[in-house]
């Protein structure tokens, strides 16, 4: 079995771990080409808080939808603030943000749900989407992890909130780290490698005070530190910055749209 695949449906195309497809858990990340935007013309920008045309971006998301056979009325997303924060989220949250900006949960940067056919959905344009699923138990979880999600613990934060709320045991749990801006890619300071203490062989130094980061294999770092087994993390190996099929903040100098991670336990 391949760790990463591709498909397209409804002219949307997307990557995703068939082992989370395997244990029932549907998952996407969206690729940038075969949309609709006033930033970038053609492309497919999910996010409804870059300075998009609002009409445009839900036409995105209700194409995405349909090509993961979805309801997007019943999606969750967040307010994503660079933090570690999660939020937990039922039947009551569904639709929150999906198609108001407004309505978006508030303050958090991850969402954690054990509700079946409840679509979690975060955007990202080279921070580090994870999704950490738990087949015994049946809970999920989706989080943004930048590099001030990473430092502050949102993986092993969510271990946490799974073994509080679901009763999930870390041996049991399955973490994907999705395309995102890749250790060739990612030059940070020292400012950022001081508030990583610990990690310090997860950062390659390129010039006096700077530093190329690998974001994914520190997040992975942690979830391993926080009991998921090292042969349950998988990655998908693509740089969101040297790939022309993803959105880029760094690359393309903030002007850019957004990718959708999307996580949900099928309920058939």
């Amino acid at each position: 079995m391949e760790t990463f695949c591709y498909e397209t449906k409804e002219g949307v195309t997307y990557g995703y771990f068939p082992v989370l497809r395997e244990m029932g858990f549907e998952n996407a990340f969206t690729c940038m080409e075969g949309g609709e935007s006033a930033i970038l013309p053609h492309t497919l920008n999910m996010a409804l808080h870059v300075g998009d045309e609002a009409a445009l971006v839900i036409r995105n998301r209700e194409k995405a939808a349909r090509a993961l056979s979805i309801s997007l009325d019943r999606t969750v997303t967040c307010a994503q603030i660079h933090g570690s924060q999660i939020a937990v989220v039922d039947a009551a949250q569904a639709g929150r943000g999906a198609r108001d900006f407004g309505t978006t949960l508030a303050g958090v940067d991850g969402l954690a749900s054990g509700e079946k056919d409840l679509p979690l959905m975060l955007f990202y344009a080279d921070c580090t989407p994870i999704m950490i699923v738990d087949p015994v138990q049946k809970g999920a979880a989706l989080l943004h992890a930048g590099w001030r999600g990473t430092v502050g613990a949102i993986g092993p934060r969510a271990v946490s909130v799974m073994k509080e709320t679901f009763h999930s045991q870390p041996r049991d749990l399955v973490a994907a780290i999705g395309p995102s801006i890749g250790p060739k890619d990612y030059e940070v300071d020292d400012r950022v490698r001081n508030a990583a203490p610990g990690y310090e062989a997860f950062f390659i130094q390129t010039r006096p005070h700077h530093y190329l980061m690998d974001l994914w294999h520190l997040n992975a770092a942690m979830l391993q530190k926080a009991g998921i087994p090292t042969n349950q993390i998988y990655l998908a190996g693509v740089s969101t910055f040297s790939s022309d099929h993803y959105f880029s903040y760094r690359r393309d100098h903030g002007r850019t749209g957004r990718l959708a991670a999307i996580l949900f336990q099928r309920g058939r």
